[in-house]
């Protein structure tokens, strides 16, 4: 049987899950009196996957802090965002703990996103695997290739978009390794790096059909 490897974006579920029960105030305290409602959802739409997707290994990957690598290089990635809410916050270690206790390993490095953790997974275990990617980012399209298919989790449970090879461009009407292009002429809001101005998705799109990536683009122009 070949090997079947889910990569699970750790905290992509987590936030996804404390958000989908923190806006009714169900924080779920356990008798320690920590708020559970994240790992609680952060579970069902962790065996929810496996159920899908049926794989034969899965992996855990976080992230391991708010700074990284990309901070150093641009300090206002993502400075945007707020800090975690108060009552998510004890739930990192505990969401990490009830992973483990499916003898699924966890995996996150400092200085590094679970993002880049994924990806060299992903590549690693390419050639041996098909590998699935869990996840509700759209970043995460960039690694869709042969034998790595990107998840994206819509609204509720089993309802998965799923970014193959054989479908890409007809879903997104570019390339995989074309994402990141895209990312540098429209920029990225959520992550706080700016685009080019005047240039949208429209614009974009229609730049990296015509010319393929950013090199041609400005040589064009």
């Amino acid at each position: 049987m070949k090997k079947r490897i889910l990569l699970v974006d750790g905290m992509a579920l987590l936030f996804r899950g404390y958000f989908a029960t923190a806006f009714r105030q169900q924080f779920m305290i356990n008798e320690k009196g920590i708020p559970t409602n994240g790992v609680y959802q952060f579970i069902r739409y962790f065996l929810d996957g496996v159920n899908t997707f049926n794989p034969t290994h899965v992996i855990a990957c976080w992230d391991m802090g708010s700074k990284t690598f990309r901070t150093e290089l641009y300090e206002n990635y993502k400075a945007n965002r707020d800090a975690p809410p108060e009552e998510l916050i004890p739930q990192f270690d505990l969401v990490k703990e009830a992973v483990s206790s499916f003898n699924v390993p966890n995996i996150g490095i400092q200085n590094y996103e679970a993002d880049d953790i994924i990806g060299t997974l992903a590549k690693q275990y390419q050639s041996e695997a098909d590998v699935i990617i869990q996840t509700g980012d759209l970043d995460m399209l960039q690694l869709v290739d042969d034998q790595i298919k990107v998840a994206i989790m819509r609204k509720g449970l089993s309802n998965y978009e799923v970014f193959s090879h054989d479908n890409f461009l007809e879903k997104k009407g570019i390339q995989p390794n074309q994402i990141i292009e895209f990312k540098g002429l429209t920029g990225d809001p959520a992550d706080n790096y700016p685009g080019i101005k005047g240039i949208g998705e429209k614009t974009a799109l229609k730049l990296l059909k015509e010319y393929n990536n950013m090199d041609n683009i400005l040589a064009n122009f």
